[in-house]
């Protein structure tokens, strides 16, 4: 079973490997993913990570509040999306 990190405050250099890299000491990640502007295709500051349950709850607890990359990362698990209504 996985679990579903939403990892911000990233510095805008960091890519989807760093957020592989830095998460990967903790177990077996599925995906990394910095999420971009889809117009100008510049980072937003924030990305999720998909790695093992055994290992997020380590992860979260030990990357909350710390600096990478000059910045003090935000670290919790991801929150589904409320729904919208369609009009």
């Amino acid at each position: 079973m996985t679990k579903n990190i939403y990892v911000g405050n990233l510095s805008w250099e960091c890519t989807d490997q760093d957020l592989r890299t830095l998460f990967a000491d903790f177990g077996d990640v599925t995906s990394a993913r910095v999420i971009e502007d889809r117009e100008t295709g510049r980072s937003r500051g924030f990305g999720f990570v998909e790695m093992e349950a055994a290992g997020a709850g380590q992860a979260i607890e030990s990357l909350n509040g710390s600096d990478y990359q000059g910045r003090n990362l935000k670290v919790n698990e991801a929150q589904p999306r409320p729904s919208r209504p369609r009009y």
